[in-house]
């Protein structure tokens, strides 16, 4: 039986794959890790580690995630995102282990008006970006057999999110104001879980950078609006302009990635982001 460690588990991708772990564990031994159990920036607990179990897959769902906050925690933001990405890719270079690991959209600046492919350049505009795009390219150095999957938007049924941050300011708040000129693909990280599971799963694998979203792109505003629509709140909703609503780091103007890539080598067929929120929505408000 073959072994699949999840490394940051109790986080969105994480709990997402281990709802659907059931379903493969005739094939697969899951070992679910978090940052208590196994810390990345511990090069010596890594080592240990794979040691240990020497695993065929690791996935990586570990990340840095506060966007905002990077600004000022620079350091903790590369400690995770780069360098203990690095710790984990040449651990799994030892032992032969298939290395997936998630990164984001925000390695673009958004500065065009065509989908991103995988080839296209990049240039982060603030230190989130910068330190995952840092821990693609140490991953690619360290591991040849490593898969990046970069992502965007993400929200599901667990943790803090998009959709349950909307849902609940709908509960208490009769207005609400949402930027709407900042373009992305929602994504719902249960179809993420799968996509994995499904290179997983697929015999002839290709490494590299690959781009998974639901699709086609939106706005925070029209995401937002689609939420209130589906949960059938009443709350009145007003699109802003980034000038109107500015934060400590920037955002992508547009960051829409062509997924042809993944479509056409690993045979995974995104879903329509409005479907795939409808679901979580059910589930959010049962």
């Amino acid at each position: 039986m073959k072994k699949i460690v999840v490394v940051g588990s109790n986080g969105q991708l994480g709990n997402c794959i281990r709802k659907i772990a059931p379903g493969f564990e005739l094939d697969y031994e899951f070992i679910f890790t978090d940052s208590k159990s196994l810390d990345i920036t511990n090069k010596d607990q890594i080592k240990e580690f794979f040691s240990e179990h020497q695993p065929e897959f690791c996935i990586n769902a570990s990340a840095y995630t506060a966007v905002d906050l990077a600004e000022q925690e620079k350091d903790k933001a590369f400690s995770v995102n780069a360098f203990g990405v690095e710790n984990v890719a040449k651990a799994c270079a030892e032992y032969k282990t298939i290395f997936i690991h998630v990164s984001t959209d925000y390695v673009f600046d958004g500065e065009t008006n065509l989908d991103y492919s995988e080839d296209d350049f990049t240039s982060p505009i603030g230190v989130y970006g910068e330190s995952k795009r840092a821990g693609e390219e140490l991953a690619l150095e360290a591991n040849p057999q490593t898969i990046i999957l970069r992502t965007s938007w993400l929200y599901s049924e667990f943790n803090k999110n998009f959709v349950k941050t909307m849902l609940h300011l709908f509960s208490v708040k009769e207005e609400l104001g949402i930027v709407g000129d900042q373009f992305g693909q929602p994504t719902n990280a249960n179809d993420l879980a799968e996509a994995i599971m499904q290179i997983i799963e697929t015999q002839e694998k290709k490494f590299g950078i690959f781009h998974f979203s639901n699709y086609p792109e939106t706005t925070w505003f029209e995401f937002a609006k689609k939420i209130a629509d589906l949960s059938k709140s009443s709350v009145k909703l007003n699109s802003l302009t980034t000038e109107q609503y500015p934060t400590p780091a920037k955002r992508p103007k547009r960051s829409t990635m062509c997924l042809d890539k993944i479509e056409e080598v690993y045979k995974i067929d995104p879903k329509h982001w409005e479907n795939s929120l409808e679901e979580c929505v059910k589930i959010l408000s049962k």
